[in-house]
């Protein structure tokens, strides 16, 4: 059995970078996914007639470095496509267009005042350069006082509820303070906002950095399950899959925190082990529907009207072309829960009728005749919570283990998870394992 250089666990974009990465370098590399298909939560799947579309909706930001440069490095520029987007919000019974400072003005749910209010927050928050002045704060301490109390119930309160479910009033005011920063700064010349998208969707950039890391030599295995690891003291030996074996010199994990845990339980320590299960995580469900007629001109609308249980509806054929999908319309509503609520466990059917029995009341005339196919996509661990002191308590790179490391999306803070700070974490844990290396 040959002895890789490096053993990396997970074929998200990190792990797929990062093996990249080091297989240009000339090191041996052999990365596990338990899935079948390659890009986590950026991986795409295919409807019955093999129409393929990400599982869990996906674009980048114009202002975005990571993506764009592995994809020249990959000689795919020409398959990005560049667009200005339509962003709007569901409140009070009506669709408000928001892609523009003009629509913000029009924005009558919100007093003259407190649309002025609205439109100058991105300011105030690029006056912040050191994140941890704010780390102690939740996001409504901090962001109320700075937009007032009717913007914020209006347009943030519902958003946060719905992204942070049970933990809405415990993430810290950091997470949201990267958001409007990252956001205010993705505006065309215009006021617009402009979104990049991979033709074939993110699964495919997927597929194709696969494909770079076997012609360098290394190896990538689809639809193995990682059981454990054999150790002596500080030192890893092998993983052990549901396929055997597998040696290496190094290991890189990149899977959440809860599944590392459970890699490495009987291998580490107690504490340690308890230090990696202590960020908490939610959930997340994600109806994909395939229609037949669009369901309005937005790309993509927040929902901020109370009672309506998902952060948004995204329709995806609004930004890429109907007839990338010979016609049809995709639309993503997602959920996001702690894995204890009793929407987890509806079977898909279940999930549907509760989904479409919502989305009528934004779209009175949807009919079931209207739906060509859907699929609902779990995932346990979809996002990271930061609580407040996240820096303080969140596990860093290294391990009990002299010849293993982590990377993942949790581990992006101050910046949210995002395919774009993946590949960057990729390519940074690639640089730190091959400066840590110990000596054959």
């Amino acid at each position: 059995m040959s002895k890789f250089d490096v053993v990396i666990v997970g074929a998200g974009f990190t792990g797929l970078t990062a093996g990249y990465a080091l297989s240009k370098k000339g090191l041996k590399v052999h990365i596990i996914e338990s899935d079948q298909t390659p890009g986590g939560l950026a991986g795409t799947f295919g409807f019955n007639d093999d129409v393929r579309v990400e599982k869990f909706y996906h674009h980048w930001f114009n202002n975005d470095v990571y993506v764009p440069e592995l994809v020249r490095e990959l000689g795919l520029d020409g398959d990005v496509i560049l667009l200005p987007t339509r962003t709007g919000m569901y409140f009070n019974g009506r669709m408000w267009k928001l892609s523009t400072p003009l629509d913000l003005l029009r924005f009558k749910a919100l007093s003259f005042i407190d649309r002025i209010r609205l439109g100058l927050l991105v300011f105030q928050v690029r006056r912040i350069k050191d994140w941890k002045s704010i780390e102690h704060l939740t996001i409504r301490e901090w962001l109320e006082p700075l937009c007032g109390k009717s913007v914020y119930k209006i347009v943030w309160e519902p958003l946060i509820n719905a992204k942070f479910s049970i933990f809405a009033e415990a993430v810290n005011a950091v997470w949201m303070w990267k958001k409007l920063v990252l956001r205010g700064s993705t505006r065309n010349d215009k006021g617009g906002e402009e979104l990049a998208y991979f033709k074939g969707g993110f699964g495919r950039l997927a597929e194709k950095l696969v494909e770079a890391i076997r012609e360098n030599g290394s190896e990538v295995s689809l639809g193995r399950k990682v059981l454990g690891v054999e150790a002596q003291g500080k030192t890893i030996s092998a993983i052990v899959t549901d396929h055997g074996t597998i040696e290496g010199h190094d290991y890189l994990f990149t899977p959440s925190f809860p599944i590392i845990a459970d890699i490495l339980k009987d291998a580490a320590d107690d504490r340690w082990i308890s230090s990696l299960r202590r960020v908490q995580y939610l959930g997340n469900m994600c109806l994909v529907l395939r229609l037949k007629q669009s369901l309005s001109e937005t790309y993509w609308l927040n929902v901020n009207d109370a009672g309506f249980p998902f952060v948004g509806v995204i329709e995806h054929t609004n930004f890429d072309m109907p007839e990338n999908y010979k016609g049809s319309h995709i639309a993503y509503l997602s959920r996001y829960l702690a894995v204890s609520d009793p929407v987890w466990l509806f079977s898909d059917k279940e999930y549907f009728d509760f989904a479409m029995s919502h989305l009528r009341r934004m779209f009175p005339k949807l009919e079931d005749s209207w739906v060509i196919e859907y699929k609902v996509w779990r995932s346990e661990f979809a996002q990271p919570v930061t609580e407040i002191g996240y820096s303080d308590y969140v596990p860093g790179r290294t391990t009990p283990f002299d010849n293993a490391f982590i990377s993942n999306m949790a581990q992006i803070y101050p910046e949210d998870r995002g395919t774009n700070y993946s590949i960057r974490e990729g390519r940074a844990i690639a640089d730190f394992i091959e400066e840590k290396r110990l000596p054959s």
